[in-house]
């Protein structure tokens, strides 16, 4: 027991740490065709899949600076008396700050808008591949949305895939979420795909697969940073969505939302169901059901220009009947087989996944150059798995809890050339596990050479953990063409 408490709290304390942001900035400076800075320009900043917009004046050197803007796509907007607008679409990801340069000519007679076709990328300051999906991509992709897939991610995100069960990145199934920049903390890696958000409530999903800064760390295989839908995509509006297919699966969402000059609501309730929940050992489906059920809202609240506050929740619970292979080979199992003590269709384990997230974040803009996040947060996840009265020669129950309170609180700023990023992330973690095996082999399992082994009571454990971790991240722009990155 001691063994088992020791494995569990080296386990917690070596799980990923990711101090992960879903805010970026976008400057830019504006000048003349003979390269003058053009004072008093407004610009206009939007989204591209919403009503989120802000605006600004450049100032006297022709400099304008978005702090806190959400990862996605936006265009910007630059107009000016005597000048023709101009407008330049770009990409913002987390932890970076695209600088544009707007050169506006004279107007004419004929007032025209000029367009860039390309969106300006925000990766020239960062080595990290990144992969950055909007909820467009994920509704217009067959079966992107389901509530339990993660084609979502598969589909785009190159050395994504699942492999029976598990979502894998680069070789390795540890990986980190993130929801509205919170770390949503989970050591229960090892057990069945348990979705951490709906992909119908995303909004963006940025993707970092290697290579990362100081502030995500180095012990996780991939970084899933998910803004959720706010909205601002909504004017009182609300969505139902219901799809139906083969395996008499359905897969269906109500959501509502809301926005007005200063606030934003967003809220959903979902469910599904299958016949064909995970990937099966054999290409017969046998034993494979799941259903889930759940809920998600967002609301946000800007009661000034440099202050907002975020709060996110979540509420799921979800089923997975455990495929299984009715004509198992190993000699044992031929064995059992063969007396009828295993029916082909007989084996009904299955695994019971609750999970529940709270996340409140104080997003504080000092000035364009320095942004301050704190958020605190609260996560409960289970997973219990339940084996069949017909099991045999054993009958085996798990049951594993966690409970995480914790909060994460960072600040940026950006002065001279540098761009510097430092902050502190921490939770408490309570852990109960709880395992039986119950062995029911009879005599006709004795007659082909198989024991009857003693039963032993169950056995739980509470395990209290915790972690603590700080980072100071700098990207120094040497020159125009080179930036060292330390941390």
């Amino acid at each position: 027991m001691r063994q088992v408490a020791k494995l569990l709290g080296l386990t917690s304390l070596l799980s990923g740490i990711a101090f992960a942001s879903i805010f970026g900035s976008v400057r830019g400076v504006i000048h003349d065709p003979q390269h003058r800075p053009i004072q008093g320009a407004h610009i206009t900043l939007k989204a591209a899949n919403s009503d989120w917009t802000r605006s600004s004046d450049s100032n006297d050197h022709g400099e304008f600076d978005f702090a806190s803007v959400p990862l996605g796509n936006y265009s910007v907007t630059v107009s000016s008396k005597g000048f023709r607008q101009v407008q330049q679409d770009v990409i913002v990801q987390s932890d970076t700050s695209p600088v544009l340069h707007f050169s506006l000519a004279v107007a004419g007679a004929t007032e025209n808008i000029e367009v860039s076709e390309l969106p300006v990328e925000a990766t020239t300051e960062t080595f990290t591949p990144t992969t950055t999906l909007n909820r467009i991509d994920i509704q217009e992709t067959p079966g992107a949305d389901r509530t339990n897939g993660m084609e979502m991610l598969t589909d785009y995100v190159p050395a994504a895939y699942m492999v029976h069960d598990m979502l894998h990145m680069r070789g390795g199934h540890q990986v980190e979420w993130a929801v509205d920049g919170v770390p949503i903390p989970n050591t229960n890696i090892a057990n069945n795909l348990g979705p951490q958000i709906d992909p119908k409530d995303i909004d963006y999903i940025e993707v970092q697969r290697g290579s990362y800064d100081a502030d995500y760390g180095d012990r996780t295989y991939g970084i899933f940073n998910v803004v959720p839908r706010t909205g601002f995509e909504h004017d009182r509006e609300c969505d139902f969505v219901i799809t139906a297919g083969n395996f008499y699966q359905t897969d269906d969402q109500i959501s509502c939302g809301s926005h007005t000059a200063r606030s934003a609501w967003y809220a959903s309730l979902n469910g599904n169901r299958s016949q064909y929940g995970l990937m099966t050992p054999i290409p017969q489906v046998v034993n494979d059901a799941a259903n889930g059920i759940g809920g998600f809202a967002s609301f946000i609240f800007n009661p000034d220009p440099k202050n907002q506050y975020r709060l996110v929740g979540s509420l799921r619970r979800d089923y997975y009947q455990i495929p299984i292979d009715p004509n198992l080979n190993s000699t044992g199992n031929q064995i059992l087989v063969a007396s009828g003590l295993v029916p082909s269709s007989g084996l009904h384990d299955a695994e019971v996944e609750p999970d529940a997230y709270t996340t409140f974040s104080w997003v504080h803009t000092f000035s364009p150059e320095t942004l301050l996040t704190v958020s605190p947060f609260y996560h409960y996840n289970g997973a219990d798995y339940h084996g069949g009265p017909n099991d045999i020669p054993v009958i085996s129950n798990v049951t594993q809890t966690a409970n995480y309170v914790g909060s994460q609180a960072s600040i940026g700023t950006n002065f001279h050339n540098n761009d510097i990023q430092a902050g502190l992330y921490g939770f408490f973690q309570h852990q109960y596990n709880y395992f039986s095996n119950v062995y029911i082999c009879t005599q006709t399992c004795q007659a082909y050479g198989v024991t009857n082994p003693t039963n032993y009571p169950p056995s739980s454990i509470g395990v209290n953990g915790g972690v603590a971790a700080f980072f100071v991240n700098d990207k120094f722009k040497v020159t125009p063409w080179l930036t060292l990155i330390a941390g």
